[in-house]
């Protein structure tokens, strides 16, 4: 994962922005427009105190009390308008986000996703996409605007007298831009560690809820407590560091706010006694001053929650630029229904685990073939070569005489059906599920294909048959069930490959007499290749290929 410095990860997200530049240039504008307005309210209120003592009479009170007016009018209908454009751009931006990374996973899947945490992937999806809000919405133009007003408050204090304005600009740099710097350096890694904990809470919290059962069943609840707990307390440990980290740079800022007031009297007091300077123009300077630290007061606030906007970015903008394993191939061959021949393969996953050395093999065409080994042996990973979730270190796998690299990734899916160990269901009727395989196949294809799989009898049962929905995550169906589901998934995509790994494994022996039935009567036309720790389950192949 690349760790960006925080002004890449800025000028990561700010150049998403691009297309709603214009909307973002009237959010500066009017945020300028406004916060000078709302600053020369009390600097207006300074001419008026001047004028009722009669130190300076240069403008009346009733012009000052009308601009007055106009600037407070205006300053509410500029804040509208200013929030109402950020806003605007952050929701945009974030929905643009939302789709880019999900165009991303796209793109990545499956090999990237393979072993992901889930928490952090729903927590990256989620909460820090929706943290990115912050940024849009109060980063962007807040920092624009506190620096445009800084030049413009100094230019105006410097008029005064030049010494001031370059002290005035000297403080804004150090309110808006060095103290939240520092700060931000400071919290970096408390804001990242956040982010991390806030995730691995969330596979946690996921992995509790999916195994209720096998927690209650076991008696296991105590240590599963102390594993959220202890989660916990570290993410609020944390989030200590975070809020103390906060107020001591709240407390610095008001500190330095101060200090400026103070020494702003006391250079005017000298420059007054030397004459440099007239009493009415220093007692404007020090209100301007004074008055005009709102924007960078604001932006010194934000860098606290900055830093974890800011790791939300960089975990963000670490997907959209993540390279898949495998390139979709768009420009290759199409599959050609032929013998899957596997020539002297290797593959890692890392440096310290090599799980296929040199295999050879050659998967005959309409076959039943069998890959029977123990666990870790590379079986699964034997499959997942065959679809291209990832490619060979050495060796090559071909469908005939075509490399499955130079196959085209669509034409290649479209005929080759893959049922993983895990079944996922959608929250949906049991026949859409099932047509997931192939959304134009009609009722009675959804049924010819439960039937083979041995699900219909099942479906049939329920009280709205194939209309009966799953539930989320298909917490309404059994192991055994979700597993023949996937198989009527495989039966209805009609393929000339089938790539089953462990099809069977949570199903009596009965249903997978039924299966294996009709995959001996669906080998006539087609391959099949089937992964499996079972013995009895090998019984139906032609071939058996022990690893």
């Amino acid at each position: 994962m690349k760790n960006r410095s925080g002004l890449g990860v800025m000028m990561g997200l700010i150049g998403l922005v691009r297309p709603l530049i214009l909307i973002m240039l009237a959010a500066i504008i009017l945020g300028c427009i406004g916060n000078l307005f709302a600053t020369f309210i009390t600097v207006l209120g300074g001419y008026g105190l001047l004028n009722v003592t009669g130190i300076n009479d240069d403008m009346s009170l009733s012009f000052i009390f009308t601009l007055i007016a106009i600037f407070a009018i205006s300053r509410g209908i500029l804040r509208y308008s200013e929030q109402a454009c950020n806003h605007y751009i952050a929701f945009k931006l974030l929905a643009r986000i939302r789709h880019e990374v999900f165009k991303a996973l796209r793109r990545l899947a499956p090999a990237k996703l393979d072993g992901r945490e889930k928490g952090n992937l729903i927590a990256l999806i989620t909460s820090d996409i929706e943290l990115l809000e912050v940024f849009y919405a109060h980063t962007i133009s807040p920092i624009m605007i506190a620096i445009i007003t800084s030049i413009f408050m100094s230019i105006f204090i410097g008029r005064i007298y030049y010494v001031l304005g370059i002290l005035a600009l000297l403080f804004y740099i150090i309110v808006g831009a060095i103290i939240p710097i520092i700060n931000g350096r400071i919290g970096k890694s408390a804001g990242e560690a956040y982010r991390r904990e806030f995730g691995s809470l969330n596979s946690t919290l996921l992995d509790n809820l999916y195994g209720l059962d096998e927690i209650l069943q076991y008696n296991v609840q105590d240590k599963r407590n102390k594993i959220m707990l202890d989660k916990t307390d570290k993410l609020e440990d944390t989030m200590r560091v975070l809020k103390y980290n906060e107020n001591v740079q709240k407390n610095i800022t008001d500190i330095a706010i101060s200090l400026a007031g103070i020494i702003f009297v006391i250079c005017n007091i000298y420059f007054v006694k030397n004459g440099t300077v007239t009493l009415d123009k220093a007692v404007i300077s020090t209100i301007a001053i004074m008055s005009s630290f709102g924007p960078t007061a604001a932006l010194s606030a934000l860098s606290n929650n900055l830093t974890q906007t800011l790791a939300c970015g960089n975990r963000v903008l670490n997907l959209l630029n993540e390279e898949p394993v495998t390139y979709e191939n768009v420009n290759g061959k199409e599959y050609v229904d032929d013998d899957v021949i596997c020539d002297m393969v290797d593959f890692v996953y890392d440096a310290d685990s090599k799980i296929l050395d040199k295999y050879t093999h050659t998967f005959t065409k309409n076959k039943i073939h069998g890959i029977f080994g123990k666990s870790g042996c590379g079986k699964s990973t034997l499959i997942k070569l065959m679809m291209r979730f990832y490619e060979t270190q050495n060796g090559t796998i071909n469908y005939g005489n075509n490399n499955v690299n130079d196959i085209k990734t669509k034409s290649l899916r479209k005929h080759v059906a893959y049922v993983t160990q895990e079944t996922f269901l959608f929250n949906d009727t049991i026949e859409n599920n099932i047509k997931v395989a192939n959304n134009d196949a009609t009722h009675e294809q959804v049924i010819e294909a439960a039937k083979k799989a041995s699900i219909h009898d099942f479906i049939e049962s329920l009280p709205n048959g194939y209309d009966t929905v799953t539930g989320e995550m298909g917490d309404g169906i059994s192991g055994g069930e979700k597993q023949r589901i996937g198989l009527a998934r495989a039966f209805l995509h009609n393929s000339e490959l089938m790539l089953l790994d462990e099809p069977t494994s949570n199903i009596d022996s009965l249903n997978e007499g039924i299966i294996l039935k009709s995959l001996r009567e669906e080998k006539k036309d087609k391959t099949v290749i089937l992964v499996s720790h079972r013995r009895s389950t090998m019984g139906i192949c032609d071939d058996v290929a022990k690893m």
